[in-house]
């Protein structure tokens, strides 16, 4: 029996462990290199497939905008299929949107792998990965489902596998438009290009140490520039937890919570000594300013969904 509905969808955040601008195409887009990292932060989403071939997004949670990159997704994938199905799209969201955490591309990207299934078109992942570098830089990410060395626009990636880590993310109640950060004069648009090697040998030494100071976000001058309350959120994370960086080119900062082991989570089952779990999260980010919201998050290696392509 054919599929007709898909519930409990997850579509996870990511974070840019670092951005570097090594340069610029001659069509103006920018050239990135980067590590992203998957983590819990999700949004959920419920598909039903429609047989008149509508597309329609439904909000179960705060308004999108009536053209979100979700609809925009399901219609490409309708045309270049040339399906005659549609879909009722339902959204629960949980990532604030403008944060540079991938929300929205991650939410397309979701839907992309869904309708692949509840339309039984079969699509392998390389065709699903062409079609979601033409809706925006981050969606191929959350295709390939992996952490992932990322080159040129955002659609070359190199699955890498990192040991598994703990963040603080918080996000200020503002959204940055990307364009006036890429547009800034604060932008770095020269960086030395970074190599994989160098990332994950800087990464060994920084689990010895317990710390991760690889590279940078070349974007947080211009966004600071933008928006003073980046700023705030780096000096407030750094004065709790020694550490703090920009991610993407949106408003929420994250720490590195290094040395920590499954254990030492709060609520993990198995916890064998108290003493050195850390405090809850209620304790952790209970003092943040008003209208922020904030996380803990682990990292995820792969992405739930990641098996619904070949």
């Amino acid at each position: 029996m054919s599929l007709t509905s898909l519930y409990d969808l997850p579509a996870p955040a990511k974070l840019n462990l670092f951005l570097h601008v090594i340069g610029r195409r001659t069509d103006g887009y920018h050239l990135l290199q980067s590590v992203f990292v998957l983590i819990d932060w999700a949004d959920t989403l419920q598909i039903e497939r429609r047989s008149d071939g509508l597309l329609q997004r439904h909000d179960l949670g705060p308004a999108l905008p009536p053209e979100d990159l979700c609809l925009k997704a399901a219609r490409a994938l309708q045309h270049e299929s040339g399906c005659t199905l549609g879909a009722d799209i339902s959204i629960a969201k949980q990532v604030p949107w403008g944060a540079g955490l991938g929300g929205g591309s991650s939410d397309a990207a979701t839907v992309l792998l869904a309708l692949n299934r509840l339309w039984g078109l079969g699509w392998p992942r390389e065709r699903l990965l062409a079609l979601g570098a033409r809706l925006g830089a981050d969606v191929p990410f959350f295709i390939g489902g992996q952490t992932a060395f990322v080159e040129g626009i955002g659609e070359k990636l190199s699955p890498i596998e990192l040991p598994a880590q703990r963040f603080v993310v918080v996000k200020p109640p503002v959204a940055i438009a990307t364009q006036a950060i890429f547009s800034s004069p604060l932008l770095i648009r020269n960086s030395e290009a970074a190599t994989l090697a160098g990332f994950l040998g800087d990464m060994q030494g920084a689990a010895k140490a317990g710390l991760q100071h690889f590279g940078r976000n070349d974007l947080q001058s211009a966004a600071e520039a933008v928006c003073p309350e980046v700023s705030q959120a780096a000096r407030w994370l750094e004065a709790r937890f020694g550490n703090s960086r920009m991610t993407g080119s949106g408003s929420a900062v994250f720490a590195n919570m290094p040395g920590m082991t499954p254990n030492m989570w709060p609520g993990k089952d198995g916890a064998t000594d108290p003493s050195t779990a850390i405090k809850p999260e209620g304790d952790l980010l209970g003092d943040l300013p008003d209208g922020w919201v904030g996380r803990l998050c682990r990292s995820l290696q792969e992405h739930p969904l990641a098996g619904w392509a070949g």
